[in-house]
């Protein structure tokens, strides 16, 4: 005797799932990749943070005592 198979009077979906992102999640990344695009054209913008000499001072200190 066969097992019977029930139909689906309509098509399967998905869940009614409905995924919508916020605003911000789309502006952050387009404004970062402007932002380093805007790097990469013009490096001379660009500046490298200078650090703190009582941190510079410590690393030395740091690296005679591990070179004696």
């Amino acid at each position: 005797m066969p097992a019977r198979t029930h139909t689906r009077p309509h098509p399967a979906t998905t869940g009614g799932v409905d995924i919508r992102l916020p605003w911000w999640a789309l502006a952050l990344p387009a404004l970062a990749f402007i932002a380093l695009l805007a790097l990469i054209l013009n490096p001379s913008d660009a500046h490298a943070a200078s650090g703190d000499p009582a941190i510079t001072q410590l690393f030395e200190r740091v690296q005679q005592l591990l070179a004696r």
